[in-house]
């Protein structure tokens, strides 16, 4: 009976790993996974733009992902762009659990490469209800829920009721801070290029690229240190409400002193971000070629 069950796991696992060569050389792969990166761009974008607004007086809002959706909904040609934009995170969504399971990119079945692949699988997950909170608003069948802050808090709230709750709410915390730091060391040590195809580019065009996109992931990093650092101050002071998501990350930046100009700066690195998401769009290789 145990050789049995092995035998079908085996096959069971034959069978995952033909599909999975299957979607990962399928002609349209790379395409979507291009447009998921490009769609991933705007919705930052978006969100730096707002924020920008903030910081010079001139409307906006602090916002997260699904605010950002939200925003592009507002329009006739918003809905047009957001429409592409749910397609896109689809195929972002299919890039990465293929990153997850067929490995691309060598990361390897040690300890290190399977974290970073099992990152990738929750990198899907959340892009996922991304993508279906962006369909919904294309049909017009709702809204996006709760935003970020309220979004955080409700499943602070509820992890902490569980036994050793706190405990768990500061390790979530302490793991979204150090993808922050681990997003600021990639951007500093310049570990995306060896991603990118950026010898089409004349030096000068590349070193911009470069600079640029260092900035957006240094940026996009430090945000995630505050969000982590939020969920252990929740954990240590047993009060969920201490929870925040981006957009209560850069309130935060903007109510301190000097708040404008480190909104600014915050707003500025997650357009770079942006700007970062169209380089891997149009230049990162694919299926390690």
């Amino acid at each position: 009976m145990v050789n049995g069950l092995g035998r079908k796991a085996s096959e069971l696992k034959q069978q995952g790993d033909r599909l999975g060569a299957k979607a990962m050389h399928h002609p349209w792969m790379v395409p979507l996974a291009r447009l998921g990166y490009l769609a991933k761009g705007v919705v930052y974008a978006v969100i730096g733009v707002l924020a920008l607004q903030v910081a010079f007086g001139s409307g906006g809002k602090t916002t997260d992902t699904k605010g950002a959706l939200a925003t592009l909904a507002q329009d006739s040609w918003g809905k047009v762009l957001l429409a592409v934009v749910a397609v896109g995170l689809v195929g972002y969504v299919l890039w990465r659990v293929v990153q997850a399971w067929m490995d691309p990119d060598g990361k390897g079945t040690g300890a290190k490469g399977l974290l970073l692949r099992g990152f990738y699988l929750v990198s899907a997950a959340i892009h996922t209800a991304l993508a279906l909170a962006a369909f919904r608003l294309v049909l017009g069948a709702g809204g996006v829920g709760s935003s970020g802050d309220q979004s955080a808090q409700s499943w602070t709230a509820r992890l902490m009721s569980q036994p050793f709750g706190q405990a768990l709410v500061a390790v979530v915390g302490l793991v979204i801070a150090g993808m922050g730091v681990w997003q600021a060391y990639k951007a500093w040590k310049e570990k995306f290029r060896e991603k990118l195809r950026l010898d089409t580019l004349r030096p000068q065009q590349a070193e911009w690229a470069m600079r640029i996109s260092k900035l957006g992931i240094l940026a996009r990093g430090l945000v995630f240190v505050l969000i982590g650092g939020f969920l252990v101050q929740a954990a240590l002071t047993a009060n969920p409400r201490r929870a925040r998501g981006l957009d209560g990350a850069l309130e935060t930046l903007a109510a301190q002193p000097h708040g404008a100009v480190l909104l600014a700066v915050a707003a500025a690195g997650l357009v770079a971000y942006a700007v970062y998401m169209a380089v891997e769009a149009r230049y990162r290789r694919f299926l390690g070629a």
